[in-house]
């Protein structure tokens, strides 16, 4: 829990609540100073508890709507090498190293799925690749979310 104190756990929902409100908007909620507030963020981000400001993107809208799951299977000494060949890569959006079958679980944006082939292809050509299985999202049904993770953090604190 990383010594979250009541008012670092409160701070964070109302970030996570409403991230536009502002420095001035989360100290009169809290009834804390400004000061306050801003030096909270700022040890909470140097903590590493916020990962970033970065607004949230709909590739959809970004016309980018079929999104899929390429899991890969990797030479292990290439390990370092593939992965900055894939970053390199714009539609993977995001890739994790995994236990199990497979090395890496990529996620990944496309236009259509004659783009998303093209794209798995190129994943295909990184040096130390050595097979791929791509998985298709339908439908997302739980967005990335963190609102019950902190209030659940906030319950165990007894706030």
């Amino acid at each position: 829990m990383r010594d979250l104190d009541r008012t670092d756990i409160e701070l964070c929902m109302l970030l996570n609540e409403r991230p536009k409100a502002g420095v001035r908007e989360y100290a009169r909620v809290l009834g804390v100073a400004r000061a306050t507030v801003s030096s909270r963020i700022d040890k909470l981000v140097e903590r590493g508890v916020i990962g970033s400001f970065a607004p949230h993107f709909d590739p959809g809208a970004l016309g980018f709507p079929l999104g899929a799951f390429v899991h890969v299977t990797l030479d292990q000494r290439t390990l370092d090498q593939a992965t900055a060949a894939i970053l390199r890569i714009p539609w993977i959006t995001e890739a994790h190293s995994i236990a199990g079958p497979y090395d890496l679980s990529c996620r990944v944006v496309a236009r259509d799925h004659e783009h998303l082939e093209q794209i798995t292809l190129k994943l295909q050509e990184v040096e130390g690749v050595q097979r791929t299985r791509t998985e298709i999202i339908l439908r997302s049904r739980i967005p990335a979310r963190h609102g019950q993770l902190l209030q659940a953090l906030a319950d165990l604190r007894n706030l």
